[in-house]
């Protein structure tokens, strides 16, 4: 029997007509250190994507955390140090494709002003960061797809990220491939773009406004009747997720590239994976 992976490459390699599109076109994956840690599913999935695509995808093994962390947390010396590393491994790509809307904001918009009096460094983020791509827009204002052969008979509703709306503008282009989709009904949540609490380290500094934040948004969530909730990025849907799962839910809670792949006979975000 073919392992998960293995399965995925096999249905890749088939799709010769879209290989053969943007075959000489290097992407970069930046895989982030949450899916990396805690949902991988999520980079494979939007590895299928990039793939099926056609796109020469590469995922090097030196890359590290975006440096986020750091830079939220005022110290500047290590998300410098930090993004030196990121830059070195990815700069010599067409493009890099990140699957979170913080992390790609970061490489983006924050990059280039850790380098303001460094011009040297100023001009390879600069480079960097206009190649840097978040995957909804990615696949949809570059790979300009146009179809997906995924089938997904659940109603859902989709969360914005802070980051990925208010920093790259993300907005349009994930419901716009939800849309593609057999099957699928997309209902939208009263206050869709507002925060659901995550922020990062503000969860951990301020735990009672966050549980308020995200008390608000699963309600609107819930309140559509939808099966099923999507995102773009992890840590907003584990906020989430945590807290229905805490309140006893039912509504599963998948990452937008999990969707668009038809990876969703998994455990969803949050529940627990049953074992033998």
């Amino acid at each position: 029997m073919l392992s998960y992976v293995e399965v995925i490459l096999d249905n890749i390699s088939n799709n010769e007509e879209a290989l053969a599109s943007f075959e000489n076109v290097t992407v970069g994956f930046f895989v982030t250190c949450i899916v990396d840690l805690l949902r991988p599913s999520v980079g494979f999935a939007a590895l299928h994507l990039l793939k099926a695509a056609g796109f020469h995808v590469e995922v090097p093994a030196s890359q590290a955390c975006c440096g986020q962390p750091a830079y939220n947390s005022g110290n500047e010396s290590s998300a410098i140090d930090i993004a030196r590393q990121v830059i070195s491994v990815f700069e010599n790509f067409d493009y890099v494709v990140v699957p979170s809307g913080s992390c790609a904001g970061m490489l983006r918009k924050h990059y280039p002003r850790l380098f303001a009096s460094d011009f040297i460094w100023l001009d390879r983020a600069r480079n960097l960061a206009s190649k840097t791509y978040e995957l909804n827009e990615f696949l949809v204002d570059v790979a300009r797809i146009d179809n997906l052969s995924s089938t997904v008979s659940k109603t859902c509703t989709y969360h914005d990220s802070c980051s990925g709306l208010n920093e790259l503008g993300i907005h349009k282009q994930p419901r716009a491939l939800l849309t593609k989709l057999e099957g699928l009904e997309l209902k939208e949540m009263e206050e869709a773009d507002e925060c659901c609490g995550f922020g990062g380290l503000f969860c951990v500094k301020y735990p009672d406004i966050s549980t308020r934040i995200v008390e608000r948004k699963v309600n609107n969530a819930l309140s559509t009747g939808a099966d099923m909730l999507i995102g773009g990025d992890l840590g907003c849907l584990m906020n989430i997720a945590g807290y229905l799962r805490r309140m006893g839910s039912s509504m599963k809670v998948f990452h937008v590239a999990e969707v668009l792949a038809g990876m969703i006979n998994d455990p969803s975000i949050g529940e627990k994976e049953e074992h033998a």
